[in-house]
């Protein structure tokens, strides 16, 4: 029988969606799903739920509960991730708070670019690598589809330093197509595009509608200050490098030096910072959301509406040879010729009982590959940082990042990561 093992399920939103993808395709639904969560009370409401998907649909899905992954890993077939380390969003918190602290620095999400970023990559590469070395052991052919950020510094991890198969999966792509498609006011299922690049700064290449050019009527937005004002920062970038980016203009602010080193650049493109605070308000939130959704399962029909995530996507064309095309975050083996061999980058992945097979790209537009390679270099620092136990290389991947870098001197980078290394000297490596 099919085993899919899921590590850390118990999230009341994303854990749910990801249950109800796997149940709704058939031949999944014969599976063995194996949930795994180091929050009992998290790991129990998930089963809860899943449990009763299965009473209400009729479906023949077993279902096992775990703290401990590795009953769950073994004999796996796939393994789905999405993790975070760390109590509460704390350590969230000062990666924002300590650098504001210190020397003012602004950043909006945090958690995939920039110190934050960093600091996430230090207390998680480390977790997903013995992951992936406990998979080596008790499941070797097993297929792990990351969804754990910092994306793009984990899946170049894995792939440098384990023998894993592995593919990271975002939902920017899809999220960002329909956003076009509301902006363009085009038929999404008519719609068709080329995307490739990095993760969350990963470009629409081509879009396309009935064989015929779009872009000019995504440009022609630019003149519609209502449309302009629903994602400011990513038409700002359209405006001067020519091409649409798959990221939310939140996140899209940080990944560049052009933004938030000004205060009134700011304010005009509607650019709102985050503080340690809204990190703990969010960890509230997540409490709640969690209360209510217990109370939901008491008393509402559970549905198998399928969301646009790929994992159950990917098992499903892997299983049946009924191929898909998504689009995955791997290493890059000459797939985008002008970004350097062995990063990470994001491309179309053709899927069948193959597995997942990355599609050829070729050369990106040289300024977009530029940017890309702008925060290539921080990931690859701090990838190394972890692999080769190198400190400096902390220092010189905040250095390089380009928003730190725009705000930060070089002393003060310095001081800042010294300070959040001592902050969080228990859930990172010593380096």
């Amino acid at each position: 029988m099919l085993k899919i093992a899921f590590l850390g399920a118990g999230s009341a939103g994303f854990g749910r969606k990801l249950v109800v993808d796997l149940l709704s395709f058939p031949t999944l639904a014969e599976a063995t799903l194996h949930l795994v969560d180091p929050d009992a009370e998290r790991l129990e409401f998930i089963l809860s739920f899943a449990r009763r998907l299965v009473e209400g649909h009729r479906l023949p899905t077993r279902f096992a509960g775990t703290t401990d992954r590795k009953p769950a890993l073994d004999g796996a077939q796939y393994v789905i991730v999405s993790i975070r380390t760390g109590q509460g969003m704390s350590p969230e918190a000062m990666d924002v708070q300590i650098p504001w602290d210190v020397a003012g620095l602004r950043q909006t999400v945090a958690d995939t670019v920039g110190v934050g970023g960093i600091m996430k990559g230090l207390r998680t590469i480390p977790v997903m690598l013995e992951i992936a070395r406990d998979m080596e052991r008790l499941c070797p052919h097993a297929l792990l589809l990351n969804y754990t950020n910092p994306m793009a510094m984990i899946q170049w991890a894995v792939g440098a330093g384990t023998s894993i198969r592995t593919v990271g999966l975002c939902h920017s792509v899809q999220g960002t197509s329909k956003q076009l498609a509301r902006y363009m006011g085009v038929d999404y299922e008519r719609m068709r595009w080329r995307v490739a690049g990095i993760n969350h700064m990963a470009w629409f290449l081509e879009l396309a509608m009935d064989g015929g050019d779009l872009y000019p009527r995504l440009v022609a937005c630019l003149e519609d200050p209502e449309a302009v004002a629903k994602d400011p920062v990513r038409f700002e970038i359209l405006r001067h490098f020519g091409r649409f980016v798959t990221e939310s203009s939140r996140h899209m602010a940080e990944y560049g030096p052009f933004f938030m080193k000004s205060e009134r650049e700011m304010g005009r493109l509607d650019i709102a910072e985050r503080s340690g605070k809204t990190f703990l308000d969010q960890a509230a939130q997540s409490r709640k959301q969690l209360e209510s959704a217990r109370k939901e399962l008491a008393t509402e029909v559970l549905d198998l509406n399928r969301s646009h995530e790929y994992a159950a996507q990917i098992i499903h064309a892997v299983e049946t040879n009924s191929p898909c095309c998504i689009h995955g975050n791997v290493l890059n083996s000459g797939l985008i010729t002008n970004l350097p061999s062995g990063c990470c980058v994001e491309v179309p992945c053709l899927i069948d009982r193959a597995g997942v097979q990355p599609c050829y790209v070729g050369d990106i537009p040289p300024q977009c590959a530029a940017l890309c390679q702008t925060n290539v270099n921080m990931q690859e620092l701090t990838v190394k940082a972890i692999l080769e136990k190198n400190r400096e290389h902390v220092y010189h991947a905040a250095m390089l990042d380009p928003n730190t870098s725009s705000q930060l001197t070089l002393r003060e980078i310095r001081e800042t990561i010294d300070r959040l290394m001592e902050a969080q000297a228990d859930l990172i490596p010593d380096l």
